[in-house]
């Protein structure tokens, strides 16, 4: 027999080096962790293992991870103490075949958390690749799914999301290799959609446009019969298809389907990416992602996620950077297939068809509306197949339920036009670029949004998008899906960009504008002879002064008594043809003075409303003008606005500006406050320099309407710079700005939590800036979650912290739910304790007896203001442990003052067991004050706060004490066996501060 071979040097795990190379720090720390499991583990019993791992888990998650060889199962039982988190950060460096070992070793021990994990690694597997390392893991992680039923049929999240995913992959393994995983994917989601129905159901309407997919697979035709047609077999509280396709689908199961790397480039070319820079990044996605045959699938994943997750800030809206629509745009021209190109154009429009504006987003269908504008005049094909699937879905997507589906479209339309997105629908529906036949079949579906054959409404710029803001790539739309010449951004130029928006929105436009002549023939023919006229002298001309003469030369023709009212429609249309320019661009000079405002104003267009000025309300020609002025407004919206602007910069208009209110109600709007909402709207997406201007004549002039809701508000918070914003505070102080008042500052406030980051900081220091007291909003603390509301929060407690304590203040405080990460109203009571120590005492001890003597039935009277948070006994009590626990280590001596030891001795005398075993440390301090009680009661105020303090400085506790009552301060459960030695304790550890 031969002699065994010397034992040879183990070779790395993740890397094989020589002699001369560095060690690599990650595998020199794998294999210390390696070294000590084992070290761990050999030569003990299951029992002495399971022990030893628990006592040294903190070493052990890397090292069984890289264990090459399974280690017993055993091992696992202590997985739920397993920092997961680094084992799922570390998985890249480590052999697959490793972690799914352990991910199905960590399942079988039902281990907490496993679920999260199986999620991460399905989401791991990419849609549109076959590739076999993306096949092994699909069929991986479905084996282990497979083999744990009993446990994934716990978790409703998980078989959803699973389900989600294995639906979509079938669709990729049609191959005849592929069949046998095909056929277990549809069989695990045939199982867990009969089995568990309602689960699935939380995926929304994704989750039929899936199905129908995969529907003539056999097996899946039979469950989608059922859902059509035989709902109840799937699940009696299941009504029908109709209940699916109405519930959109969550951010989660949308997100999903895209790898985490996927998902990082795509938001980074959403949020980093210049428009007209976008190649490169293009380019290198679809050689990435998008180069096989397989991948003509995963358009619709993009596609998918964009519209629904991608929802960018307002700030991102609101700047150069690569728009949804761009983006979606390419990925309909890289389609090289008929099936995935019209599943790709589903997807676009798939939350059209069920669109609820009070349920669902405008974000959502955003997209589609403004690919379809911007694709008009350098992709017309887009715009053209794009409109043509939206007529022919509504009667083909499913005939039973046709009426439903042309009322989703109809209302994705509304809103559109509703939220300004795009200013008029006309253009686009009954362009002279689309053949005869699409712009006849749209007239018949939409009849509410097409107009009579009229020349092509300037789109550049009257056609505003309010939720993407892009006028500044008009001059790149020509290229928007492929453009040659992408470089990297200049971060100096990005940071010299900062305060300067409109400046760098519009001069690309200025430059990039292509002067066309106006066309105003169609309607010259409508007007008399005289009036022709006119309107051609001023088409003739560019100087403006003559352009004023005959303005002011038609205005008195429309002031005439014989002026014929019919031909005001036609005159509006030439008129805002004509003027079309004076629209575009920034009103507001750059260096404001009397001068500059006066030329400002000294445009034609302003002829009618100096006229309107100058006019009395009763005289006959005031009406007509009005008349006039409205038929305009419908033409170019941004009259409205203008019309503002004049009224405040003009001196001739000096105390004029109610004169809009007689504009407004002159309108086909007939409203002033929806009137002025879109007018201001108007001039948020086109000048921010003029919305600041006129802010503090609206709010002035407009009570009502701006100082009753939000609206107003959020738009100038939605886009003001930090400059701008320090203006305003500025026109608040001086008394020139009220943007709050008493009555409905707390609902603005309110309104104001859902905002964007940097709105909710600008509204707060524009409050601030008032001199509203705060115990007039102080009731939002009610509405107020640590997680969810930290600007709203970190505001409120800056300017608590300058508030002397109140009853309402502290009660509102104490109200707040109790959370180890929620810090803020111990750091406040710490404040308030710290200054105001006597205030604070008193107010809590009111709170303290009056929940003590409350019984419990009283809780549903108390008033409407306390009903989102109402206090309860034991909340205060947890609030003053927190407390106290913070107080520890300080020399403070609140803990010792007369009215705070009463209360506690009142609620004591009261409480049950549990609540004086959970906060004995707190009670300890009341049971020494009712010990040093030896005077009457009138001279009681001053023994609490000597005789403990006396006490105590005769033997204070030695630092072992001190470390023992802080534990048991933080150890609640912990305090059954010694609960008086502890006390007195927890009571000498605030005594010995306080000296």
């Amino acid at each position: 027999m031969e002699p065994a071979p010397a034992k040879a040097k183990p070779q790395g795990r993740l890397l094989v080096s020589t002699p001369l190379d560095a060690k690599d720090e990650l595998e020199e720390r794998l294999e210390r962790c390696v070294g000590i499991v084992q070290a761990l583990t050999n030569g003990l019993s299951e029992r002495e293992a399971n022990d030893a791992l628990t006592a040294n888990v903190r070493n052990i998650s890397l090292g069984l991870l890289l264990l090459s060889v399974p280690p017993q199962v055993l091992v696992l039982n202590v997985g739920s103490h397993l920092n997961l988190t680094v084992v799922v950060t570390t998985n890249e460096v480590l052999v697959c075949v490793q972690l799914v070992w352990l991910v199905r070793e960590l399942v079988k021990s039902g281990v907490m958390g496993a679920d999260g994990v199986i999620m991460t690694l399905l989401k791991q597997i990419a849609g549109g690749d076959i590739s076999t390392k993306n096949l092994w893991l699909a069929e991986s992680v479905l084996d282990i799914l497979l083999e744990q039923k009993e446990w994934v049929l716990k978790s409703g999240m998980l078989i959803a999301m699973s389900v989600y995913t294995y639906l979509r992959l079938i669709v990729d393994h049609g191959a005849p290799n592929l069949l046998p995983l095909r056929q277990k994917e549809v069989d695990f989601c045939i199982s867990m959609l009969r089995e568990k129905f309602m689960d699935c159901l939380i995926i929304g309407r994704d989750l039929v446009r899936l199905l129908q997919n995969v529907a003539r697979i056999p097996e899946m035709e039979l469950l989608w019969r059922d859902l059509l047609h035989n709902p109840q077999v799937l699940s009696p509280q299941f009504t029908g298809v109709l209940q699916l396709l109405t519930a959109r689908t969550s951010r989660k199961f949308l997100a999903c389907r895209l790898t985490p790397d996927m998902e990082t480039k795509l938001l980074f070319m959403t949020s980093r990416v210049r428009f007209g820079q976008q190649k490169r990044y293009q380019d290198w996605f679809q050689r990435q992602y998008l180069s096989t045959a397989e991948s003509q699938s995963l358009r619709c994943d993009l596609i998918r996620y964009i519209c629904g997750v991608v929802h960018p800030s307002n700030e991102v809206l609101s700047s150069d950077i690569l728009p949804r629509w761009a983006i979606i745009g390419w990925l309909l021209t890289t389609c090289t297939s008929n099936v995935a190109a019209s599943n790709a154009k589903l997807a676009l429009f798939y939350d059209w068809l069920f669109f609820n504006p009070e349920k669902d987003s405008i974000m959502n269908i955003e997209p589609a509306i403004l690919v379809m504008h911007h694709s008009m005049k350098p992709h017309p094909a887009i715009t053209a197949t794009l409109l043509d699937f939206m007529c022919r879905i509504i009667p083909h997507f499913f005939p039973p339920l046709e009426s439903q589906v042309r009322q989703g479209v109809f209302n994705s339309l509304n809103f559109i036009m509703e939220k300004r997105v795009l200013a008029h629908l006309a253009p686009l529906f009954d362009n002279p670029k689309l053949d005869r036949e699409l712009r006849s079949m749209l007239r018949e579906r939409f009849p509410e949004f097409c107009s009579p054959p009229s020349p092509p409404t300037e789109v550049k710029m009257e056609e505003s998008v309010s939720m993407e803001m892009d006028n500044h790539v008009l001059d790149k739309e020509e290229s928007c899906y492929d453009n040659t010449e992408a470089t990297f951004s200049d971060d100096e130029e990005e940071v010299n960009n900062k305060g300067k928006k409109r400046e760098f929105r519009f001069h690309p436009i200025k430059e990039a504008v292509i002067e066309e002549p106006a066309d105003i023939t169609p309607w010259l023919d409508q007007l008399d002879d005289t009036m022709k006229e006119k309107v051609q002298q001023i088409q003739k001309t560019s100087d403006t002064e003559t352009q004023c003469e005959v303005m002011q030369e038609i205005v008195d023709l429309i002031l005439e008594e014989d002026f014929d009212t019919e031909q005001m429609s036609a005159l509006a249309s030439c008129l805002a043809e004509l003027f079309k320019d004076h629209f575009r661009g920034e009103v507001l000079p750059e260096e404001i003075t009397e001068e500059s405002l006066e030329e400002s104003v000294c445009k034609p267009v302003c002829l009618i409303f100096r006229n309107l000025v100058t006019m009395q309300e009763d005289n006959s020609g005031f009406s007509v003008l009005l008349d006039m002025l409205a038929e305009l407004y419908q033409k170019q919206p941004k009259i409205g606005y203008h019309l503002l602007y004049y009224l405040k910069a003009s001196k001739a208009a000096n105390g004029k500006m109610m004169l809009y209110e007689s504009f407004a109600q002159a309108t086909a709007l007939g409203d002033l406050h929806t009137c002025l909402m879109m007018d201001m709207k108007a001039c948020q997406e086109d000048d921010v320099r003029l919305l600041c201007y006129l802010t503090p004549s609206i709010y002035s002039e407009f009570p009502d309407e701006t100082l009753r809701s939000g609206e107003l508000l959020n738009m100038i918070v939605a886009v003001i710079d930090s400059t701008q914003l320090q203006e305003l505070m500025c026109h608040v102080m001086m008394g020139n700005l009220v943007m709050f008042r008493k009555d409905s500052v707390l609902n603005i406030l309110i309104q104001s939590l859902e905002w964007e980051t940097f709105e909710q900081y600008s509204t707060w220091q524009l409050f601030l800036a008032h001199s509203i007291p705060l115990e007039t909003i102080i009731p939002i603390l009610q509405h107020l979650k640590y997680k969810e509301h930290p600007e709203a929060l970190s505001c409120l407690l800056l300017q608590l912290r300058r508030e002397k304590p109140s009853e309402e203040m502290v009660k509102m405080v104490l109200s707040r739910p109790c959370h180890p990460e929620d810090q803020f109203a111990t750091s406040i009571l710490r404040h308030w304790a710290t200054k105001y120590d006597d205030t604070l005492a008193e107010n809590i001890k009111a709170q303290l007896i009056k929940n003590n003597n409350q019984p419990r039935k009283r809780q549903s009277l108390r008033s409407s203001s306390s009903k989102l948070a109402q206090l309860t006994l034991e909340q205060i009590l947890e609030h003053m442990d927190n407390l106290r626990l913070s107080l520890s280590n300080t020399k403070n001596n609140f803990f010792t003052q007369t009215p705070i030891l009463q209360a506690l001795q009142h609620v004591q005398a009261s409480c049950d067991e549990a609540h004086k075993m959970r906060f004995s440390d707190l009670f300890a301090l009341a049971e020494e004050y009712e010990d040093s009680q030896t005077k009457p009661p009138k001279s009681r105020r001053k023994a609490p706060a000597s005789s403990p303090r006396s006490r105590k400085g005769v033997a204070p506790p030695t630092n072992n004490e001190e470390e023992s009552a802080s534990s048991s301060g933080s150890e609640e459960e912990d305090s059954k066996p010694k609960a008086p030695k502890r006390k007195r304790k927890g009571s000498s550890a605030v005594g010995s501060d306080s000296d």
